[in-house]
């Protein structure tokens, strides 16, 4: 990337003398509010284009990091939406399982405690076939 940086700004210098060479008259600028001395004309194209070149290289920028924030917006929504779908969701269930206990509590049946009886033993000896 630097190399071609460079290839641009020696191919930039070449065109400037190129102008500059080529349009060697003198001429007066009148600036509407102020007159500017007569200067070279090669020169003049030179800045002109150099500052048409530097506002240009402002503005793309500028356009650039709105067109950046409006994408960083837009995915920030898009995953926002995501993470409120998945809440809801969440919610959802978590309503659910409440509900599901609730219900669980509120039909669970009471078995009654069963009581024991204890049956005594007879405790006669074998041989004795008495009736009771």
């Amino acid at each position: 990337m630097s190399l071609f940086i460079i290839i641009l700004l020696v191919l930039f210098f070449g065109y400037a003398i190129a102008l500059v060479l080529a349009n060697n008259s003198e001429i007066a600028v009148n600036l509407l509010f102020s007159q500017v001395p007569t200067t070279n004309l090669g020169l003049l194209l030179v800045l002109t284009i150099a500052l048409g070149v530097f506002i240009g290289i402002l503005l793309s920028v500028l356009l650039f990091r709105v067109l950046q924030n409006k994408l960083e917006i837009r995915r920030l929504r898009k995953e926002k939406a995501d993470l409120q779908a998945k809440l809801d969701e969440a919610n959802v269930v978590i309503e659910h399982s409440r509900q599901s206990h609730i219900l669980a509590d509120e039909t669970k049946v009471t078995v009654p405690e069963q009581t024991v009886t204890t049956i005594e033993s007879d405790t006669r000896p074998l041989s004795d076939t008495r009736p009771l």
